[in-house]
């Protein structure tokens, strides 16, 4: 059976399924939490979806007696499973220190660079812009990889003389991002129905055991946030959403 198209936001023209997304996070597991069902349906309808996640959650975890070393390369495997488990085989992980991310010249053309290379038609990214009704949203890191990203789609992957060695000395042309979608901000303007896609977001993001396995119900815990952007996006009772604010570039 041929998926539903997306829902758009109100004022937005039946846009077409993007071909080629880039949904960019600071942390392994901020893709399952915020958009793992949007990435569900996109890649359910064959489109190509690329993950570039800025650090290796290195500071993550609940377990002391983990020994700390460990942490990144489980993390990273977690990420790649819980990719896989939605249509994604390419995951880059840039490997930042987490926890001290800054929106840097040396991010900004790793950044620029990915986007080159994949020249997506959407970048999903977390908002530079502080949402003060969630406290999860206000983590430093999450921010400082709004505020990167974003420098990144604009203006430097799109400027000829922004990091000239990446066209100069690795042949990476120029690339005009034409949507993004903000993740985790204040002002969202749509918001995706993901009630199908709910288990499947669930059990990715449960391959983050790292992160979820001390949670007494990450169901519920999901559910009532997916309950709570369907209810602000005015989708009916019982349906469960994502929620983004997308912005023409």
């Amino acid at each position: 059976m041929t998926p539903a198209p997306l829902p758009h936001a109100p004022g937005r023209t039946g846009a077409a399924r993007p071909e080629r997304v880039l949904v960019v996070t600071a942390h392994p597991d901020d893709v399952e939490f915020c958009a793992a069902g949007t990435v569900i349906q996109w890649t359910d309808q064959g489109t190509e979806v690329v993950y570039c996640v800025l650090t290796d959650g290195d500071n993550g975890g609940f377990d002391k007696a983990l020994p700390r070393q460990s942490i990144s390369p489980l993390r990273r495997a977690e990420q790649r499973m819980a990719a896989k488990s939605c249509g994604v085989d390419d995951v880059r992980f840039l490997s930042y220190p987490d926890g001290r991310l800054e929106p840097c010249m040396d991010l900004r053309r790793d950044l620029a660079r990915v986007i080159r290379q994949t020249r997506p038609e959407i970048v999903v990214m977390p908002s530079p812009e502080i949402n003060w009704g969630r406290m999860p949203d206000l983590h430093p890191d999450h921010r400082a990889a709004g505020e990167a990203a974003l420098r990144a789609v604009y203006p430097d992957a799109r400027n000829p003389f922004a990091h000239p060695a990446l066209l100069k000395e690795e042949g990476l042309d120029v690339w005009e991002v034409p949507e993004l979608w903000l993740m985790t901000g204040p002002t969202p303007n749509h918001w995706v129905d993901v009630t199908e896609e709910f288990p499947r977001k669930l059990a990715a993001l449960s391959v983050h055991t790292s992160q979820t396995a001390h949670l007494a119900d990450l169901e519920a815990l999901l559910r009532d946030w997916q309950t709570e952007h369907a209810l602000d996006g005015g989708l009916p009772a019982g349906r469960l959403a994502e929620a983004f604010q997308v912005v023409k570039v």
